[in-house]
């Protein structure tokens, strides 16, 4: 609650919060579980239902992970899950409290890509000023003198703004105004600042996973390419015959386009290398 002054909330706003606390989270529930609250198998994710399994991927999570109890996953994993319960609430203001507190590389890469990417409005408190860069449109900061100001941009935009002067270089500042609070707007307008410099963590997982896609389709393809390579095969059952040309012919069209997604990812990250 404020010590003084009034809040005003807007109509229709829905929130959804992610402390610094963490909820508890029973250890022996099953990721799909916790996601759905026990409730059957599907979520409704931005008006639209899909399966657990279907939303985990978002989060990097493998389909059979579905069933896992929450005590097996790593921290990184189990941050994952945190988000991933947060972000399948109805909500269009989001507020995160030192989000990237004990998060790994990994988990804090796919952190700034949901936030770049959430429908409506995002408030986060944080002290990681290059995660502010990263994603924010605006931020508010005390100025010392009691005050909190509204600069457009990040951490850097505003020290730019204030001539160079860093919060924590002011002396006879209390250490509780040393946090920075940050407003991303709408998503068109919470991209990262400047061209990416290195492939996303979804890209990274896509571009080390596809060969193993790639792998099993051409297994399947061969296996398929046998059976219709029996002369017999047609006369025996002509309507099988014909599912196995057509699954054939799905399969050759899921291996080009995994093909292409690689070349193009590879392609990308080379250029992003040098």
């Amino acid at each position: 609650k404020p010590d003084s002054g009034s809040v005003r909330l807007g109509t229709n706003l829905e929130i959804a919060t992610l402390d610094q606390k963490r909820e508890a989270v029973d250890p022996a529930e099953t990721l799909a579980q916790y996601l759905t609250d026990g409730r059957g198998e599907n979520l409704v994710i931005n008006g639209e239902q899909r399966h657990v399994v279907s939303y985990m991927k978002d989060f990097l999570f493998k389909p059979e992970q579905a069933r896992t109890p929450v005590r097996e996953l790593s921290g990184g994993e189990r941050a994952r899950l945190l988000l991933a319960r947060v972000l399948a609430r109805p909500a269009n203001l989001l507020v995160l409290d030192e989000p990237t507190n004990d998060l790994d590389m990994e988990t804090l890469e796919l952190l700034q890509e949901l936030v770049a990417g959430f429908a409506g409005t995002v408030i986060l408190v944080s002290h990681d000023r290059d995660f502010l860069d990263r994603t924010v449109t605006s931020l508010i900061a005390p100025d010392g003198g009691g005050r909190w100001i509204e600069y457009a941009g990040g951490y850097s935009d505003m020290l730019a703004q204030r001539g160079g002067t860093r919060l924590d270089d002011r002396k006879a500042r209390p250490k509780a105004e040393t946090s920075e609070m940050a407003a991303a707007g709408r998503t068109e307008a919470a991209a990262p600042k400047g061209p990416a410099k290195k492939l996303s963590f979804k890209q990274k997982f896509a571009l080390e996973s596809l060969p193993k896609k790639i792998e099993a389709v051409n297994a399947s393809i061969s296996r398929l390419e046998n059976n219709i390579a029996d002369p017999a095969y047609y006369e025996r059952d002509p309507a099988s015959f014909q599912q196995t040309i057509a699954a054939l012919d799905k399969e050759r069209a899921t291996l080009a386009a995994l093909e292409e997604e690689w070349l193009e990812l590879e392609m990308l990250r080379e250029e992003m290398e040098g």
